[in-house]
């Protein structure tokens, strides 16, 4: 392993329980272990996942540092790790990929046994223990890398070199809301050119989706919220259509538009009524795509028949493949097909963690939120 400075101590935002705020703290931070990466993070996206986990709508252990979106430099590598180095700009993936588990061994990272259960259910890397402690040795659990800190370890499979040109500050949102968007153009729903596509909800992911969506060749993306400013973002980014759902029917609407359902529905802010709308907008043969995370309880409730009859498919995304989607993101970037100063709307200090949520929470946030934790390594 490539030697770190001591003492191996990190400055982080730490979430200590229901109620309460963020505290910055300076915790521990244990060296990386074999195929793990130690990296100075440079930003953190901004992400309602995260969001959820503070309102505690999603169960999570604490102490915890959550950031799940990260780019950053690498100080140092552990054993078995050779696509990075240290002083190599990279990016991360939310998800990340065991390498060994079943669904990784048929191309299936997504999906990774190991990182849903000892990541997001027990907040742990694969050796069952976290990077990260208090002075008197108490674990902190880490939300995937744990991005509110300066410095985050990361399994080498969710580590991605970012491209000359594209700026490191900016690729941080790459890791969850394109990563996320991406999985759900192209692996799940497969949007072909000429096809329509909705999206619910033109928040950070849903305007990354309306903006790949339009990169697909889709002929028509129509936007459905309730913000007018949001709807105006997605329409610099693809959408040829919007409707604001506080004033219309979204189905009658839609059917006005197109003059039908859509191809392609896509929800993606995570609740029960969405999650219906999006089946109640889909076209006969259409594919409802499920991609925002809902609180604990809340279940789909649509007509059986209908989905029956009309031949609707309903179809769960969470990511992409972290080897295959990563990859294409970046390639996207480069080639300009990603317009990242547009998606990124509201920029946040490491200071102003606490209030990047809170804006996050009362709608202020237009794009895609981004921490800037040390734009002056990028």
């Amino acid at each position: 392993m490539t030697e770190i400075e001591e003492p191996r101590t990190t400055e982080a935002h730490v979430y200590a329980g229901p109620g309460r705020e963020l505290r910055r703290e300076q915790l521990h931070l244990q060296e990386p272990q074999a195929e793990e990466v130690l990296l100075d993070v440079v930003a953190c996206g901004v992400c309602h996942t995260d969001l959820h986990l503070l309102k505690e709508e999603i169960a999570f252990p604490h102490p915890a540092v959550l950031g799940h979106e990260v780019s950053g430099v690498v100080r140092a590598v552990g054993d078995g790790v050779d696509h990075v180095g240290p002083g190599d700009r990279v990016v991360c993936s939310f998800i990340m990929p065991c390498g060994r588990c079943r669904h990784c061994e048929r191309g299936r990272d997504d999906l990774c046994e190991v990182f849903f259960t000892m990541n997001r259910l027990s907040g742990t890397l694969y050796d069952g223990t976290s990077r990260l402690s208090r002075r008197g040795g108490e674990p902190v659990a880490m939300y995937s890398m744990g991005g509110h800190a300066r410095q985050a370890v990361v399994p080498k499979r969710a580590v991605f070199e970012v491209p000359e040109g594209v700026p490191l500050t900016d690729a941080a949102v790459l890791g969850c809301s394109l990563f996320t968007a991406c999985g759900a153009i192209s692996t799940v729903a497969k949007v072909r050119r000429g096809e329509s596509v909705a999206v619910i909800a033109a928040g950070g992911v849903g305007l990354s989706m309306i903006h790949l969506a339009r990169a697909a060749g889709a002929e028509r993306v129509v936007a459905i919220d309730v913000d007018d400013d949001k709807l105006a973002l997605a329409e610099e980014l693809g959408a040829t259509e919007t409707i604001n759902s506080t004033r219309a029917d979204p189905v009658e609407s839609l059917h006005g538009l197109l003059g039908h359902g859509a191809d392609v529905v896509i929800e993606a802010l995570g609740s029960a009524a969405t999650a219906k709308l999006a089946v109640d907008l889909a076209d006969d043969g259409g594919r409802a795509v499920l991609a925002g995370v809902a609180p604990i309880g809340q279940t789909l409730d649509v007509d059986i028949t209908k989905v029956v009859r009309r031949k609707i498919q309903i179809l769960g995304t969470f990511g992409g493949q972290a080897h295959e989607t990563m990859p294409e993101v970046l390639r996207m970037v480069e080639q300009g097909g990603i317009d990242l100063e547009r998606l990124i709307t509201d920029r946040f200090s490491f200071d102003e963690v606490g209030e990047a949520y809170r804006a996050l929470d009362e709608r202020r946030i237009r794009g895609r939120g981004l921490i800037e934790i040390a734009p002056e390594l990028a």
